[in-house]
């Protein structure tokens, strides 16, 4: 029972894949695309994630949780890194057109940040809502400016996936008896210190739809000269991020530019200037042995790079807004639920003035109450 009431799934069939996707059973099917938002989840996780939200929107509006490949109820079709998250913008773009949706309001999660960003490079968008997204430069592997450590990515992409982790995805492991479950990693990874909810065995049955077939989670490693001592592949989910393979900073150079919403906690174990998901971070604590030094393998400073590229975009005539909640971890729709809504609300035109009523290289900080 991991539907909430209201929300039904169903799947549709598209030249690339069987997709799955969420909706609410009172939706109008011919609601406007700009009263439609499309939630696109992030990586080990799934549509079912985006639930309270869905509920919580206004009844006018259409809404609709894409499930990527691999995730959820969608086809386990292998993924090519070398495309970045093409795969995945791809597959999204094709669910809508087998929906006879045009263009929409767009919602990505995480690594779900960048494949509704690759999206908006690639088709019309109305606006962007980017939460806890990965940066434009990949996940690992890069210099505040966005430029590349080593030429083979080293530390980044499916070599650094934890082997016993994937073991209990792979086995449905639902206990939070070690550091490495599903349970724990959502804990201590996913929301921030004192978060709870009455539906964490969804968002954990979430996580254990993780396809961790070849070509999908975590993907393939090579052995490489540089530390720690592997680099990404070409395969799999998490080499969709590695750095060669993944820029999404040419947002700054799409034209027309749809509004753009970034939320994020600043206690964000993932996406951070101290990512504890960074092995260059966990080599400066000490963690990870050999580590080479701040000159050679410094971490990834991912909040700093994501507000360089946005406020870029805010430069050449975008319009950018930011919600910075304190103390929230990388979920900040499950975390501060209210905040999020409103924001969001906002951003689509929704409530209060339409984004494009305001002057266009303003960039907007919103912060909320601690």
């Amino acid at each position: 029972m991991t539907l909430f009431d209201g929300i039904v799934s169903r799947t549709i069939e598209t030249p690339r894949l069987a997709v799955n996707i969420l909706e609410r059973t009172e939706d109008d099917p011919t609601t406007p695309a700009d009263r439609t938002v499309v939630f696109v989840h992030g990586n080990v996780s799934s549509a079912l994630f985006w639930q309270e939200i869905m509920q919580d929107l206004p009844s006018d509006l259409r809404v609709i949780a894409i499930d990527l490949r691999g995730f959820g109820g969608t086809e386990n079709l292998p993924v090519d890194a070398t495309r970045g998250v093409r795969d995945f913008s791809d597959d999204v773009f094709a669910t809508m057109e087998a929906l006879g949706i045009p263009t929409a309001h767009f919602v990505g999660w995480s690594m779900g940040g960048g494949v509704v960003m690759q999206y908006a490079i690639d088709h019309p968008a109305l606006s962007l809502t980017l939460q806890a997204p990965v940066s434009p430069y990949g996940f690992g592997g890069t210099r505040r400016d966005g430029s590349r450590l080593t030429d083979d990515d080293a530390g980044t992409g499916g070599g650094g996936g934890n082997p016993d982790f994937v073991e209990r995805l792979n086995a449905g492991d639902t206990s939070d008896e070690a550091q490495t479950s599903p349970r724990s990693v959502f804990r201590s990874g996913y929301v921030a210190p004192g978060y709870s909810s009455e539906n964490e065995d969804i968002w954990v049955a979430s996580m254990l739809t993780t396809s961790t077939a070849s070509g999908n989670y975590p993907g393939d490693g090579v052995p490489s000269d540089n530390w720690p001592g592997f680099a990404a592949g070409s395969v799999g989910v998490l080499n969709t991020m590695a750095p060669k393979y993944f820029n999404t900073s040419s947002i700054v150079e799409i034209e027309p530019k749809p509004p753009i919403l970034w939320v994020h906690g600043t206690a964000d174990a993932i996406v951070s200037d101290a990512s504890f998901y960074d092995l260059n971070h966990l080599g400066a604590l000490g963690i990870i042995p050999g580590w080479p030094g701040e000159d050679v393998a410094p971490a990834q400073q991912m909040v700093s790079q994501t507000r360089d590229v946005l406020e870029a975009y805010a430069a050449a005539g975008g319009h950018v807004e930011e919600l910075s909640l304190e103390g929230v971890g990388h979920s900040p729709h499950l975390e501060r639920p209210v905040e999020f809504r409103h924001a969001l609300l906002q951003v689509i035109g929704y409530i209060g003035q339409p984004p494009t009523s305001l002057p266009a290289t303003e960039t907007i900080i919103l912060r909320s109450a601690d």
